[in-house]
């Protein structure tokens, strides 16, 4: 499943790729230059300059700039920046918990973002099969030495040899490229960038009402809670456990009074048994996937033997959107795709379908070697499509843990399983910048982990992370420990409590990012080196990042640190919490009490956020004095979650004589009140700004 018609780039020949964790016998050792890439024995050698191949299968090669740096690939746990190696393009579940060195994962694409000095450009294989991409970074001669370039290799094993490349001088020109090429990123609804809380093994109606009681008697900001596969009967999707939940739509509609909304798991395999009514529907209307002899494929999932559905199919797209009637008539309001990879617990040779199951591919018919990879895309399409049918007059929340490039059209992603550690809290930053940067801009990670215990400091840090991330969501596996801040202490929950109440009050500025990103593709989380990349400290830098354009955030990722050095871009940067300015680039050190993380905000920047009277304020950090130091911001204006495309206010700062102005672009009342933060040092201006 290509790019969608009217794309206007133009597939180009030889670019770039990225990594992985085994070795390459086609590759020189590091140091070495690259040379030709030999046939393995009994293969002829085939194609020109750059490729190679051999029957269905074929390889590409490229170079790149000495000081270039690869960035993309989906969601892979170590990154952002992807070192040398071999990545495989392969969407996987790694079963149990992941971390950083752990590839593939769930969501792999065939996206590469490659940033040097001479400019940056993405690369688009679109080839659905499976295949390896190997990095190696290149190295600058030292003196009068040659510089030996960068060079990156992607092998598939079949499918076409169709690719795109995107250039451009900054990040933002590509991505605007990319989601021109494959389709502008779905805008949430504004309960969804809210908080969420999930588990795996809430026991029943009432634990769910106690969790969000404790919510509600702690005045804890609480946007949805999440039902895992242990509220349904048997594990069959489409279904209710109605001893546990012996009311489910009176449930929703409860907590919907306390502005709580219920999202439910959906699975693709369904129980293959006499009965069930959505099996059996769905094998009258012959919708699962087949073997070459036209028998059904079996796989082990949670419910047991089951069928698996042929999402590749318009048709059986519309029977699957169709379901979903169930889910709204229960009362909940988003969903979330899960073991869509698509995971089978009997492996085949690998825990997914075999190989040779027969799959439609949109009419011209093809195997699981070419289906796999958009197997979780499909099925996400699927749901959105059935969602828009279904509730017309509102923006679907869905978003899945598998899929392919263009998935943005349909919603976010997440982390997946991540491994409950440190470790795996680093992983958590490297996903999300990583999917951004191949073009799905919404997500986040199960905070906490989910496996294991958090310790309560672990935990603190991933919740503070998680605050400023799109999708919020603390999760955990039902042997995991429990994700409720109270259930950490009283000094964890005093901090997480101000993190949450920190999300809430940035909820216009997640708004506008969100519409900002449906626009021009930019991700809501974006590298510190997204407006500077010919900064090569900050393409460096895998710790920190900027949220919009406004604010740059510096997570703590190690036990036990209370400071941490955080690299400015160039500019002025206020420290949110002393209003202290520092000038960069360059790079400082911050406290990081457990109280919170670093937090600091452009100069000149104008930040949306929710005034003490529920309605909207401008947040103004001082710019620089004069005309070169004015500064910028955006108000998507709130319409509510249906389809009506919002107005965006451009806001221009100025400092003049200690007075700092604000001004709508195009004229008129700025209509807004304003505050303004952020002292200017005394070489600006001794008095301190006033308003205007």
């Amino acid at each position: 499943m290509g790019p969608g018609a009217g794309a206007k780039p133009q597939p180009v020949p030889p670019a770039a790729e990225p990594r992985a964790t085994e070795p390459d016998p086609g590759h020189p050792a590091p140091g070495a230059e690259p040379g030709p890439v030999e046939p393995r024995v009994g293969e002829p050698r085939v194609g020109g300059p750059g490729i190679g191949g051999v029957g269905a299968r074929w390889l590409q090669r490229s170079e790149v700039a000495a000081d270039a740096r690869f960035f993309g690939l989906g969601g892979r746990a170590s990154g952002p920046r992807l070192r040398d190696g071999v990545y495989r393009l392969w969407n996987t579940d790694p079963g149990g918990s992941f971390e950083p060195g752990d590839d593939p994962l769930y969501l792999t694409m065939p996206v590469q973002l490659v940033v040097a000095d001479a400019g940056t450009h993405l690369v688009f294989h679109d080839n659905s099969w499976d295949g390896t991409v190997t990095l190696r970074e290149g190295q600058e001669g030292a003196g009068s030495g040659h510089d030996r370039p960068g060079y990156c290799r992607t092998r598939m094993d079949g499918g076409p040899l169709r690719y795109w490349v995107i250039v451009g001088t900054t990040p933002a020109r590509v991505l605007h490229g990319w989601a021109a090429l494959t389709g502008a990123p779905a805008v949430p609804p504004r309960w969804a960038l809210g908080h969420h809380h999930a588990r795996w093994g809430f026991h029943d109606a009432e634990e769910v009402r106690r969790v969000v009681a404790g919510y509600r008697e702690r005045d804890l900001p609480l946007s949805a809670l999440h039902l895992d596969i242990d509220h349904l009967s048997g594990h069959r999707v489409f279904t209710v456990d109605g001893a546990r939940f012996p009311d489910l739509p009176g449930l929703a509609a409860e907590l919907l009074e306390d502005g709580v909304r219920l999202v439910s798991i959906v699975d693709p395999a369904v129980k293959a048994e006499p009965g069930n009514a959505v099996y059996e529907s769905g094998a009258a209307d012959d919708v699962f996937v087949r073997d070459a002899r036209g028998r059904e494929v079996r796989g082990e999932v949670w419910a047991g033997e089951s069928a698996y559905p042929d999402f590749t199919d318009p048709r059986v797209r519309t029977w699957w959107g169709g379901l979903y009637a169930e889910r709204l008539a229960q009362g909940f309001s988003g969903v979330w795709h899960d073991m869509n990879e698509p995971v089978s617990f009997a492996a085949f040779g690998e825990t997914t379908l075999p190989r040779s199951a027969r799959h439609a591919l949109e009419g011209r018919g093809g195997d699981h070697r070419e289906a796999h990879n958009v197997y979780g895309l499909a099925m996400a399409r699927a749901g959105y499509e059935g969602l828009c049918q279904l509730r017309p007059d509102e923006r679907p929340f869905l978003f899945s843990r598998s899929g392919w490039a263009g998935l943005q059209r349909y919603g976010g992603s997440w982390s997946g399983d991540v491994a409950t550690g440190w470790a795996g809290l680093r992983a958590s930053l490297s996903l999300v910048i990583g999917l951004g940067l191949s073009g799905v801009p919404y997500s986040g990670p199960d905070i906490g982990g989910f496996t294991g215990f958090p310790s309560p400091e672990l935990y603190l840090r991933w919740f503070q992370l998680g605050a400023y991330l799109p999708l919020f969501r603390t999760h955990s596996a039902i042997s995991a420990g429990r994700r409720e801040p109270w259930e950490f202490g009283s000094r964890v929950l005093e901090h997480a409590a101000a993190a949450l109440r920190e999300r809430q009050r940035l909820l216009p500025y997640f708004t506008t990012l969100a519409q900002l990103a449906a626009r021009t593709g930019a991700p809501y989380v974006r590298p510190v080196w997204w407006r500077t990349p010919k900064d090569r400290a900050l393409r460096d830098c895998e710790d920190a990042f900027l949220l919009g354009d406004a604010l740059l955030v510096a997570p703590v990722l190690e036990e036990g640190a209370r400071r941490r050095a955080v690299r400015l871009p160039r500019g002025r940067w206020y420290d949110t919490v002393t209003g202290r300015a520092y000038d960069g680039p360059g790079q400082v050190v911050l406290d990081a009490p457990l109280s919170g993380i670093p937090v600091l905000a452009r100069a000149g920047s104008v930040v949306p956020v929710a005034a003490p009277d529920g309605g909207v304020e401008l947040e103004v950090w001082t710019p620089y004095q004069g005309r070169k130091g004015a500064g910028t911001g955006t108000l998507a204006v709130d319409t509510g979650d249906g389809w009506e495309k919002p107005e965006l206010l451009r806001f221009t700062t100025r400092l003049r004589d200690g007075e700092v102005t604000v001004e709508r672009e195009g004229g008129g009342e700025v209509g807004y009140p304003i505050r303004v933060r952020g002292e200017a040092p005394p070489s600006d201006d001794r008095r301190g700004p006033r308003t205007s």
